[in-house]
């Protein structure tokens, strides 16, 4: 037995070395052609590596800081795989798909959970640009019809100046008051519900002026559904009239027009109804579309006709939204109230706005604390085309953004970073084009003004091209005007006079803007931002109180206007010190009288102009060179202290500074120094 399996031992010893025989022991030897040949090296071909090698070997890659979505894409499985393995991985609390894995030993053990091996790597930059691109928030897409509903209008009133805007909200305020609504109208609110007779709610948005209207408009929100332009039956159409128009025939916004104070005697409303025509209004008694109300602001009449005009306007529109989802709506304005913090007034969209949600607009992002309505009582929801006050921000939004509601605080901060840095590198990028553009301007104007020195000689070249835009030059006292005329040629004649100022070193003169017709709000605005005097030659002006912070001063003269200027001119320099001379006397001899142990000099002199005053400054002037220049410590008239010495009058000076020695023919002054306004020496010629 011992002897057998020996045997087939050693068989089976002979079959394992026939089975590991390697492919060396198996090479085919060499003819003696081949080997008479030259030697030649033969690299046998490498094989293909793919690109998911780790994949194909049944590994992933990992790393650092991947999200959840990227974890879900790496393993080839679906997020909501992963977000249930996350379940029972401890330390995994946050599964939503943008949320990041900092800990390298949870991705392992969700990948463990899942039945994959993991090796770490690092992290992708095509991950961390796609990660940026969805950082922002965008408004959602359009609702599908069957989710619409029937919403309120909302009106802007608009019009020109004093022509009884403010009076028809108030009257509309007042007649939902009466109506039964309780609570008063807070001023600051920026728009309120009136509920018609037939119980249908309208949002008025109280913003007088185009500017926050354009904005809304710019933004491509639909903000403003009906503009109610108010038109007064003595005036007729206005430079702020025809602007709306304007305005609303670009926005393709549709108009109602109130013509109000008809209860006055010089009221004509066929002639205002005529000028509306002319600038282009298809009135519905002319065949068109545009409705004319006329009513009295003040006295109430036709608010009703008014009110239904309004309303069916909004039925023809057949005005809808979504009050599903998340939120979306438009700023109309914000404040900071020192008691409740930073609040702003809003028109809901889309959706319904409630407590708890976290907004954003533009930089700003507020988590919703308090809702309230226009007359400042709390409400639960705001519904679309409802008016709210929000209060929670953080920062305040500005007036005309867009609103949009997110999930989470972390989303919405993380937007801002986005947004923010984005607004970085705008600003980088604009900055950069600017300077650019400032160096092209400066060399071309250095050439053209080289050129024109070649050409010229040695004479100065008088002109060039008129430059509207302010250098910065700080240090300098500064005057800035806008020129608005009634005709091309008194503007060009008024900018010619000011371009004949020629004292920028000691105040600068800015012409900010300048134009041919009425002041504008645009106007106002412009000047409030530079802080400008508006000149308006033979043209008309806004009431004193539409323009309060801003200085409008109206001419029909051209010579008034830069005397005027002048005077704003010389306002600015600073006052310089001047100095006033009293009296003059000559030093006939100096002696020192004993004070103590020391000897003190002493000026014997003979008052020869004016009077010398003790309490006013002196000088001392020896052939011509000022010695000295301060006070006295005493002046006497024979042994008495004296306050004043008159003409040829005798007296003895002691100076403040005992180390000053006068000489006989010396000569001392005695004057005052006082603060007077300068004068700026600009001559236009007249």
């Amino acid at each position: 037995m011992l002897r057998l399996s020996h045997i087939f031992r050693l068989g089976s010893t002979m079959r394992q070395r026939q089975l590991h025989t390697g492919v060396t022991r198996l090479k085919r030897r060499k003819t003696a052609e081949e080997k008479k040949s030259p030697r030649i090296i033969e690299y046998s071909p490498k094989k293909l590596q793919s690109s998911n090698a780790a994949t194909a070997h049944g590994t992933t890659d990992i790393w650092r800081y991947m999200t959840v979505a990227e974890l879900a894409k790496t393993l080839e499985r679906p997020l909501d795989d992963v977000q249930e393995a996350m379940l029972y991985v401890p330390g995994a609390d946050n599964i939503e798909a943008g949320a990041k894995l900092e800990d390298l030993k949870i991705i392992q053990n969700i990948a463990k959970k899942l039945g994959a091996k993991t090796r770490v790597v690092a992290a992708p930059e095509a991950g961390t640009e796609d990660e940026h691109k969805d950082r922002d928030v965008l408004p959602r897409p359009p609702a599908p019809p069957e989710l619409l509903k029937h919403r309120s209008p909302v009106v802007t009133v608009m019009g020109h100046v004093d022509h009884g805007k403010t009076t028809l909200l108030d009257s509309l305020r007042g007649a939902d008051v009466a109506a039964g609504e309780a609570g008063g109208i807070t001023q600051h609110i920026g728009a309120f519900t009136v509920t018609l007779e037939n119980g249908e709610k309208v949002t008025f948005l109280d913003t007088p002026g185009h500017a926050a209207f354009s904005a809304m408009r710019a933004r491509g929100a639909v903000a403003t559904d009906i503009i109610v332009l108010v038109v007064a039956a003595e005036d007729g159409v206005m430079a702020q009239t025809r602007e709306v128009i304007q305005l609303a025939k670009e926005a393709q916004v549709p108009i109602i027009v109130a013509l109000n104070k008809i209860d006055k005697p010089e009221a004509n409303i066929e002639k205002s109804k005529r000028e509306l025509a002319q600038m282009g209004l298809a009135l519905e008694e002319h065949g068109g579309d545009v409705q004319v109300v006329p009513i009295s602001a003040l006295k109430g009449t036709n608010l009703e006709l008014l009110a239904e005009a309004v309303s069916t306007q909004a039925t023809l529109m057949g005005l809808k939204a979504d009050p599903t989802g998340l939120v979306e709506g438009i700023v109309v304005e914000s404040k900071t109230d020192p008691r409740r913090g930073k609040l702003s007034t809003a028109i809901v969209t889309r959706g319904t706005l409630r407590k708890g949600s976290v907004l954003l607009s533009g930089l700003a992002h507020a988590k919703v604390r308090g809702l309230f309505d226009h007359n400042g009582t709390p409400v639960a929801e705001a519904a679309p085309g409802t008016p709210v006050e929000i209060l929670g921000w953080r920062e305040l939004p500005l007036a005309g953004d867009l609103i949009l509601e997110v999930e989470t605080e972390k989303k919405a901060h993380a937007a801002l970073k986005y947004r923010e840095h984005q607004a970085q590198v705008a600003k980088v990028e604009s900055s950069s084009d600017e300077i650019r553009k400032k160096e092209e301007e400066h060399h071309a104007k250095y050439r053209a003004e080289r050129e024109a020195r070649r050409l010229a000689g040695r004479f100065r070249t008088r002109g060039g091209q008129r430059v509207k835009q302010v250098d910065k030059n700080e240090g300098v006292p500064r005057v800035s005007v806008i020129v608005k005329g009634d005709v091309h040629g008194s503007v060009e004649a008024i900018l010619d006079v000011l371009d004949t100022y020629n004292s920028n070193d000691r105040c600068r003169l800015d012409i900010v803007h300048y134009g041919v017709g009425n002041v504008t709000e645009g106007d106002v605005e412009l000047a409030k931002a530079f802080n400008a005097i508006i000149y308006a030659f033979a043209v008309e002006t806004p009431q004193a109180k539409q323009v309060k912070d801003v200085n409008v001063k109206s001419y029909n003269v051209i010579y008034r206007l830069i005397d005027d200027l002048k005077e704003q001119l010389s306002s600015q320099l600073p006052a310089v010190e001047v100095e006033e001379q009293l009296g003059e006397a000559n030093v006939l001899q100096h002696f020192f009288i004993n004070e103590g142990r020391k000897e003190i000099p002493v000026a014997g002199c003979r008052c020869t102009k004016g009077v010398l005053k003790k309490a006013q400054r002196f000088r001392l002037i020896r052939d011509g060179e000022v010695i000295y220049d301060g006070v006295l410590e005493s002046m006497r008239h024979l042994k008495n202290e004296v306050d004043s010495i008159k003409k040829d009058v005798e007296c003895g000076l002691r100076f403040k500074d005992a180390k000053v020695l006068p000489q006989p023919g010396d000569i001392i002054q005695c004057f005052t120094t006082h603060m007077e306004a300068q004068k700026t020496d600009w001559d236009p010629g007249f």
